[in-house]
């Protein structure tokens, strides 16, 4: 599976939006209260289903967002990650059996309809085994998800656990490629936005 983006345009991944939307409001920060998504993550490839909770402490700014873009296109994919990592941490992904994973991107634009559309991206957890083997897994060491809300928070989307950033300077374009043959569903999303 993969999804194809113009230059300065941020969609499923790293990086996500459609063209159609590009030119919409985005908001930079979350006004001072965490936003707090959870859904059911469902992998069609392993037939497992469980919750997911994620939340955002703050939004990507736009500066943010350019700077990688460019960075992808510019630069490459490994300096793409490394750049990516030292972002500063905007919140956390976590499931009920683990103690979380720092997100270093979120971003969000409004829909013509009054939802949301939302773009995560971060770095992916990768153990001391896969670290020294080096599998092929190694290679798609990104996480994105991708979720459209509606104006009462409620929703659906993917969540791409291992994926490969391929940039081409030439047509301008990002290419997401999952390790896996399909993303994971994240289905029954809810949003709660909560006080610090």
């Amino acid at each position: 599976m993969s999804a194809r983006i113009s230059k300065g345009i941020v969609v499923a991944g790293v990086f996500a939006a459609a063209m159609s939307i590009a030119a919409l409001t985005s908001h930079a920060q979350t006004m001072g209260q965490p936003e707090r998504f959870t859904a059911m993550a469902v992998n069609m490839d392993r037939g497992r289903s469980g919750t997911v909770e994620i939340v955002v402490n703050r939004w990507s700014t736009d500066a943010e967002r350019t700077g990688l873009v460019e960075t992808a296109l510019d630069k490459g994919p490994e300096k793409l990650l490394s750049t990516l990592q030292k972002l500063p941490r905007v919140g956390y992904i976590r499931t009920p059996e683990s103690v979380g994973w720092d997100l270093h991107y979120a971003h969000h634009v409004a829909l013509p309809d009054g939802g949301e559309q939302i773009v995560i991206a971060t770095d992916r957890p990768i153990g001391f085994w896969e670290a020294s083997r080096q599998p092929r897994s190694i290679d798609y060491p990104f996480t994105v998800i991708e979720m459209h809300v509606n104006g009462d928070g409620d929703g659906q989307g993917t969540m791409s656990v291992a994926t490969k950033v391929i940039a081409d300077k030439d047509k301008q374009s990002i290419t997401l490629e999952n390790f896996g043959t399909t993303p994971v569903l994240l289905q029954a999303v809810k949003r709660q936005r909560e006080s610090q």
